[in-house]
């Protein structure tokens, strides 16, 4: 069964290149964002989540909601395997899929056939597997004849097309979504929808951070408040919700 661990997880990102002068801007015009800490070698870094820890069992559906900088993105890369925690302990089971850029690992020269091979192969699959997919994936991309050119001459919106089918032709145990997925036009993007609630239905587990109330309550139904990269409330939906935007109103 799909879960995931963290105890006491922290995550620290080294700064390179960070002049006086720059970081005092920085320091004194962000609102937002991680904490700005000194390392022992000199070198400053930003304590991108600090001391969390969470249990997720098969069946969750949990929205992470905080601020830009709050620490959304580096734990759902944390649960990839991207990012390893510079203290406490990970534990994830079961086999993970992240939708976080969708474009990775396509290459502009290679044509559509080949880029869903390409693709497929990272998120996984053999070349035996992804290939009996092909036809499939093809036409939930809707490209037709494109697929047989090289990619560099998609427009941006059918280049999301092609690889939004690859990436929803997988079923995976553990989902992890960053943020809204653009997929064209107002058409494909219905079709689009109705893809992505049966693919976050089959998963076992699913992590969704969103600036989106909406996508929130469409997909969760339980909700974590990230801040400075510390967790500050996790429950209900309409509970942490209510509470963080009741912190921006105060």
């Amino acid at each position: 069964m799909a879960s995931i661990r963290f105890d006491d997880v922290s995550v620290e990102i080294p700064i390179f290149n960070a002049s006086n002068r720059s970081l005092k801007n920085n320091v004194i015009s962000a609102a937002t964002g991680g904490q700005i800490r000194p390392r022992d070698s000199g070198r400053l870094s930003v304590r991108a989540i600090d001391g969390l820890s969470l249990h997720l069992e098969h069946g969750a559906r949990v929205g992470l909601i905080g601020h830009n900088g709050a620490g959304k993105s580096t734990i759902l890369r944390v649960m990839a395997g991207i990012y390893a925690p510079t203290a406490g302990r990970v534990a994830v089971s079961g086999d993970v899929a992240s939708m976080f850029d969708l474009s990775f690992g396509m290459d502009p020269d290679a044509t559509g056939w080949d880029n869903i091979v390409l693709r497929g192969m990272l998120l996984g699959y053999s070349k035996r597997e992804i290939s009996a997919k092909l036809d499939e994936i093809g036409a939930i991309s809707e490209l037709g004849e494109f697929l047989d050119m090289p990619m560099r001459t998609y427009s941006s919106g059918m280049a999301t097309r092609l690889a939004f089918a690859v990436s929803t032709s997988i079923r995976p145990e553990i989902l992890l979504i960053d943020e809204g997925i653009g997929a064209g036009d107002a058409a494909f993007l219905q079709q689009a929808k109705e893809r992505m609630r049966t693919f976050i239905g089959e998963a076992g587990l699913l992590v969704l951070a969103s600036h989106s109330d909406d996508l929130i309550r469409q997909w969760c139904t339980s909700a974590i408040w990230m801040e400075h990269g510390r967790m500050r409330l996790q429950g209900g939906v309409e509970e942490v919700l209510a509470a963080y935007h009741g912190s921006l109103a105060a």
